[in-house]
């Protein structure tokens, strides 16, 4: 099978334990592999294994957020459908997001800058929204690291509390705020 099939088992597994926490027992055991067929499919091994996630996530963010957020149409729907994927892809709220994990330990020397650019890439695209919408080019840069905050932070605050409803309530309510 090719090392795509196994990118979503790593990325449950990444998002449970971390880069630091995912050993080789865990990974084999996630995805099935033992330790040469890993090998064989990812020769950077696990740095190569959360390349690999980031490059299937970075494909999901232009799939999902980053079109519906340029393509035409009212300003509030858009950001509504961004809001509705990241519903589907953080199970609403009960799935933490990998980016946050990948900037501590370890794993933050080795993918900041990937990391940052899908921060970036994200926020712009909000921005964008909002000065089509008519908000001037600073507040809506600022709006747009405000809604990063939003969903970064109930994520967190959704784990923290093992209840969901801070992410549910945060997405349901961001349109609204950002285009106030």
């Amino acid at each position: 099978m090719p090392k795509e099939t196994y990118v979503p088992s790593l990325l449950s597994l990444f998002r449970q334990h971390g880069y630091d926490g995912a050993t080789l027992a865990k990974i084999s055991e996630a995805t099935g592999l033992g330790k040469a067929s890993l090998y064989h499919h990812f020769p950077g091994g696990k740095e190569e294994m959360v390349v690999s996630v980031l490059d299937y996530l970075d494909h999901w963010l232009d799939q999902n957020i980053l079109q519906a957020l340029s393509q035409p149409g009212d300003p509030q729907d858009r950001l509504q459908r961004m809001c509705d994927r990241l519903g589907e892809v953080y199970d609403d709220g009960r799935q933490p997001c990998l980016s946050a994990i990948l900037l501590l330990g370890s794993a933050r020397n080795v993918f900041h800058d990937r990391v940052q650019a899908i921060y970036q890439a994200w926020i712009g695209a909000i921005a964008q929204v909002l000065v089509e919408s008519g908000i001037d080019e600073n507040t809506a840069q600022q709006r747009g690291e405000d809604a990063a905050i939003a969903i970064q932070g109930s994520l967190i605050l959704a784990q923290g509390l093992g209840n969901p409803s801070p992410f549910q309530r945060a997405m349901q309510q961001l349109p609204q705020e950002l285009l106030r």
